[in-house]
Formats: C-alpha cells, structure tokens, sequence
C-alpha cells in the first residue's frame, strides 16, 4: 500500500505543479504584458526579467512541493490510523 500512497502523491503534486505553473505564466503575462521568459530564443528579455521570473516559479514551486508533501503525509498517517482502529 506503500507504493500505491508513493504514487498519488507524485501524482498530486506534479498536478499541482503542473496547474501552479500555468498560473505563474498567466499572472506574470497579465502583469508585465509580455510572454515568461522561458525560451532562451528571445534576447528581447533583460536580465532582470529573467531572474525575477525565475526567482518567482522557483518559489512557488517550494511552496507547492512542501503543501503537497505535508498533505500526502497527513493523509497517510490518517489512513494508517483509520486502519488501524478497524
């Protein structure tokens, strides 16, 4: 049951990453009026730019791997312990 539990939570968390980073794009375009600066092709993107976005999505990032490691684990431990009381 281990791996199965191993297996969601991977699972959750490249989703979450997955939908965190598609909002990253979408405020850093409303906000800035341009495109992220992922692609390495468009030099029009300065410096700044391009750390500050990276600064950005990585911090989010972290954040969502913790939240969904910490609720993997809870989940875990509520489940072990449900199945134990039975």
């Amino acid at each position: 049951m281990s791996l199965l539990f191993k297996l969601l939570a991977a699972g959750i968390s490249f989703g979450a990453g997955f939908a965190a980073n598609k909002l990253v794009d979408t405020v850093w375009t409303k906000t800035t009026g341009n495109a992220p600066p992922k692609d390495g092709e468009n030099l029009e993107h300065s410096l700044r730019s391009a750390l500050t976005f990276a600064i950005v999505s990585a911090t989010v990032a972290a954040i969502i791997q913790t939240l969904t490691g910490r609720g993997a684990q809870r989940a875990i431990a509520r489940f072990n312990k449900s199945r134990d009381l039975t």
